[in-house]
């Protein structure tokens, strides 16, 4: 039976993580491709001529990849473009007049050139790529990077397919820290990025959190966590799949039911330990079940939404009677999935919305992956009235005297002098 702990929170990376991750970026910091070549060769035993995939490879690798993969791939990047333009098409530029002669404005820009890291090694993730790429393109990002990293020695055709598809500029097979650091820094080889989106393992999320500041990202990410809410009107054979689909992402990934019906508890419980055997990712769903698996029982849907909102979960299922509800009662989510016939799985792979959301209690300050991620929303200002800019220029010097900055009291107090205001309070001559 799975613990009954919080597992909202997580630790960070240990300290072999860090020290491997903090030499690896000084030594592409201080060699660049050299070291980047030395790392993909130690740690993905990957050294080709090359790299960056030619034109011409892409081509010849997207032509392997069966037509029926092909469409759904199409299919699941223009679900993710139309919610994708949908947001962009939200976000306004503008300017008003805030008083006569005085215009402030607002602008979107996209950044210039970002960097998706497609994690790889054990399965095909074609998912990310849309996450990261389609969304960035929306944005209007100039140049779009990919990384992904060899799948078992051999290029991830599926993956190149998905990167390329969403619109890819330039497409590299290398994974690891050698690939966010890379992008991040720069190389001969691969030009610099200034945003990094896209999952990845613990050194991925470590290079990240380490070269943040240097480099925009998305997220600090952590485990893949769901967390359903359920009464008794819930499936407990749904729920249960629905608990595993996730858990199979990794063995420290949490599964956390919240339901009104001790009935549906004990059923769900007993239909996941049915399933784990037979689940051909039970060496990952497994442990997570075990380690991270929770079932909590409450009196009502108030005390389940609220006992939710502290976990601030990646993923919120609801599956109750009245599945809308929880859009007014939660507050706490990175993204919710509403009633029997949705899953967080259509969200992972299909729906349209991004997968890139937050974990690890992250959501109670901040959203997913979004295109406003790839957007700088900067801002303007003009004074056109003379009488404006005096009235501006008397209101500055009070307020900067205030706070002793008086170089800035000094910059109001000249255009209040030369466009009708106060007179200088203070002699140009004592300054020369």
């Amino acid at each position: 039976m799975p613990t009954l702990k919080n597992a909202a929170g997580g630790p960070s990376a240990g300290p072999d993580v860090r020290d491997v991750v903090t030499g690896v970026i000084a030594d592409i910091r201080a060699n660049g491709d050299d070291a980047v070549r030395k790392y993909s060769a130690k740690f993905d035993n990957w050294s080709p001529e090359s790299f960056r995939l030619s034109p011409q490879q892409i081509d010849e690798i997207v032509a392997t990849v069966p037509s029926g993969v092909i469409d759904d791939i199409k299919t699941v990047q223009a679900n993710v473009r139309t919610f994708a333009q949908h947001q962009r098409d939200s976000m306004h530029d503008f300017e008003v007049e805030t008083q006569p002669g005085v215009h402030l404005g607002q602008k979107h820009l996209p950044i210039v050139a970002s960097g998706a890291y497609v994690p790889g090694g054990r399965y095909p993730l074609t998912a990310s790529a849309h996450m990261t790429v389609v969304t960035a393109k929306v944005a209007g990002v100039e140049r779009v990077t990919a990384c992904t990293p060899p799948l078992r020695g051999q290029i991830p055709p599926a993956t190149i397919a998905a990167l390329h598809l969403a619109g890819a500029d330039e497409i590299f097979v290398l994974g690891g820290v050698q690939a966010v650091a890379a992008m991040a820094l720069g190389t001969d080889s691969v030009g610099r990025v200034d945003l990094i989106a896209g999952p990845g393992n613990a050194y991925v999320a470590e290079a990240k959190r380490q070269l943040f500041g240097e480099v925009g990202i998305d997220l600090f990410a952590g485990p893949t966590e769901i967390l359903i809410v359920a009464d008794e009107s819930a499936d407990p054979f749904i729920v249960a799949v629905d608990l595993l689909s996730q858990a199979e992402h990794g063995p420290d990934s949490p599964a956390v039911l919240i339901t009104t019906s001790s009935a549906l508890a004990q059923r769900v419980i007993e239909h996941v330990e049915a399933i784990l055997p037979g689940m051909p990712t039970n060496d990952m769903a497994g442990p997570a079940w075990r380690d991270h698996g929770e079932v909590h029982v409450v009196s009502s849907l108030d005390e389940a939404y609220a006992l939710a909102d502290t976990y601030a979960s990646e993923h919120v299922q609801i599956l109750t009677a009245e599945p809308r509800l929880a859009l007014s009662a939660m507050r706490h989510y990175g993204a919710l999935f509403l009633g029997e016939g949705t899953c967080v799985s259509y969200g992972d792979k299909a729906i349209g919305t991004n997968h890139v959301l937050p974990t690890r209690g992250a959501a109670r300050y901040t959203g997913g992956l979004w295109v406003g991620k790839y957007l700088r929303t900067v801002t303007y200002q003009e004074v056109t009235s003379e009488s404006a800019s005096a009235s501006l220029g008397e209101l500055c010097g009070r307020a900067a005297r205030v706070e002793l900055f008086e170089g800035h009291a000094r910059s109001g107090d000249v255009r209040a002098a030369k466009y009708g205001g106060a007179p200088l309070p203070w002699s140009p001559l004592a300054s020369l």
